[in-house]
């Protein structure tokens, strides 16, 4: 009794099947190619290569194969108190509200020192946020709450959108940035 139910309903789902893929008569279906990454890489090259000024770009490809555009002149810059640190800035819409928030003036986060292992300050304004958990390490920069920023100098598990990291300092050049009183934070735009 079994094997025919199973035929019939085995028969029923190849009837389904090859009534939804088929195509008329004379016509093939054309499926994408998968390319590996090192292709896609000569592809892009080979376009930007023969694009004209009208089509050129101001991407930037990090390691990852990611695409990060920088528009010209809004380069978001960060100083602790009296000291410049380099950053390199996540993508996302939470980071391009700081951005916005800095363009008619620097915007300043007093921050305060918590926990032995990060400071927070408040940003001043709500910015859209998409908090993962995350575990965080010496020099990330994160979203918490949707409205205060924090810069770690230790690390935390927590749910947190992810803003930046600071690049030009180690673990413990952070901790003596950040791990003796409470500092400011500049944000401005640059060249």
């Amino acid at each position: 009794m079994k094997k025919p139910i199973a035929l019939a309903i085995l028969l029923c789902m190849l009837l389904c099947l090859t009534a939804c893929g088929s195509k008329p008569s004379g016509q093939l279906e054309t499926l994408p190619i998968e390319t590996s990454s090192a292709e896609r890489s000569d592809e892009v090259q080979d376009t930007e290569e023969t694009a004209g000024p009208e089509q050129a770009t101001e991407d930037e490809t990090t390691e990852a194969g990611e695409t990060v555009k920088e528009e010209q002149g809004s380069m978001l810059q960060m100083m602790i108190d009296d000291t410049v640190v380099q950053v390199e800035w996540e993508n996302n819409d939470s980071v391009q509200a700081l951005r916005e928030l800095c363009v008619n003036q620097p915007l300043t986060i007093q921050m305060s020192m918590y926990g032995s292992f990060e400071q927070v300050g408040a940003i001043g304004k709500k910015l859209p946020r998409n908090d993962k958990q995350t575990t965080t390490n010496a020099g990330d920069i994160v979203l918490y709450s949707g409205n205060q920023m924090v810069v770690f100098y230790g690390s935390n598990s927590w749910a947190y959108t992810r803003l930046g990291r600071i690049t030009d300092k180690t673990a413990s050049e952070m901790s003596e940035l950040l791990g003796h009183a409470d500092v400011t934070i500049k944000l401005s735009l640059g060249e």
